[in-house]
């Protein structure tokens, strides 16, 4: 199976990064940003719509 890798992005300061969903907590978790430290629901810092889906679909 290929490992899937998910676009972040900050909602406050716009730093990008990626990770994969095994190293991500569900996605209605408080989450923080290690750039600027704002602090949202992980939804909030997913870069696509899919990328919300693929998080949703490894911690359903």
């Amino acid at each position: 199976m290929q490992e899937a890798w998910l676009q972040l992005r900050c909602p406050d300061c716009t730093k990008h990064w990626e990770a994969t969903p095994t190293d991500l907590p569900s996605p209605d978790t408080q989450f923080s940003c290690d750039g600027c430290g704002a602090e949202r629901s992980l939804s909030e810092f997913m870069k696509t719509a899919r990328d919300l889906e693929l998080l949703r679909e490894f911690h359903a």
